[in-house]
């Protein structure tokens, strides 16, 4: 009985650890916080998130891998910046997804840019670090572009 208990608990436990989300922030003055307190750039994925075909493929054969999941802890905080055409948004969210269109000069759907951040006297003040969007190829293609531009080799 105690084996079939360890073997259940240990399944379960497994199943869990799998089912774990990352976490996507949509507040990007709190991301900017998680990001400096673990020295970690941001990942900010610009997104129309319930129209923009390309969107949704991005997040299907990449984003809700498990690959990414495993890159994206370790290496990125998350943001989604979303400019849905159905989906209600808060007039602050909305607001800030717009500002950040314009700072970053976004034109296109899907955008993830690489950034890190920092807040001061109320203005922030980014440093990118490059941007992709759609690659082909799967997780493996896409992450070995996010990994050179969160990891420039040095020459």
């Amino acid at each position: 009985m105690k084996k079939i208990f360890l073997i259940a608990f240990f399944l379960i436990g497994a199943f869990a650890s799998q089912a774990q989300e990352l976490k996507w922030y949509t507040d990007v003055r709190e991301a900017i916080t998680v990001s400096n307190n673990k020295q970690k750039p941001m990942l900010m994925f610009f997104t129309g998130s319930d129209w923009c075909g390309w969107c949704i493929r991005l997040q299907n054969e990449v984003l809700k891998t498990a690959e990414f999941k495993k890159w994206a802890a370790d290496n990125v905080i998350l943001v989604e910046l979303d400019y849905p055409r159905s989906v209600p948004q808060t007039p602050e969210i909305k607001n800030q997804n717009v500002e950040l269109q314009q700072a970053f000069g976004i034109q296109g759907f899907p955008t993830v840019f690489f950034t890190s951040a920092e807040s001061k006297d109320g203005k922030i003040n980014f440093k990118g670090l490059g941007k992709t969007g759609y690659v082909a190829g799967g997780p493996a293609a896409w992450l070995t572009v996010a990994e050179e531009i969160v990891h420039p080799k040095k020459s």
